[in-house]
């Protein structure tokens, strides 16, 4: 499969000083079309959906949304906080404009934990897009599913 000029132009709005200041391709240098399908084929592995992860994500979300600045138990092991940050960043595929809300969620079962925004939500779940290897925030699908305990 051939990436299109409109998948070009979606990455370059990923690029450096694009949307963010460092970009959500990190030190990837594929083609986009071949990180979608790189993602998806280790999501498929994984033996869950894009959608499934991103649903997950939006639930810890919204329950942390209770202690909005501060940090809450949520389902008796998550440590969750969520912060607003004054702001909004336009989606790279140029379909939303979404709120600058960092998710913080922490596993006390694991000890591990993860950051995630609601635009890493949209995106994963509309474009199944994890951002670049290498990028500041790229979310591994399989963090996600051992963090969020996301049933597979």
């Amino acid at each position: 499969m051939k990436q299109t000029t409109e998948m070009d132009k979606i990455q370059h709005n990923m690029r450096p000083g694009g949307i963010t200041l460092k970009g959500l391709l990190g030190t990837d240098s594929r083609k986009l079309l071949d990180i979608l399908i790189d993602d998806d084929a280790e999501v498929q592995r994984i033996g869950t959906t894009h959608e499934a992860i991103a649903e997950r994500m939006q639930t810890l979300r919204d329950q942390g949304m209770r202690g909005l600045g501060t940090c809450i138990t949520v389902e008796d092991h998550f440590e969750v906080r969520v912060d607003n940050i004054r702001g909004k960043l336009p989606c790279p595929f140029e379909d939303g404009i979404f709120e600058k809300t960092f998710i913080q969620v922490k596993n006390t079962r694991n000890n591990r934990e993860i950051t995630y925004t609601d635009l890493h939500i949209h995106m994963i779940k509309t474009h199944g897009f994890y951002e670049g290897k290498g990028s500041s925030f790229r979310l591994d699908p399989h963090a996600l599913v051992e963090i969020l305990e996301i049933p597979i």
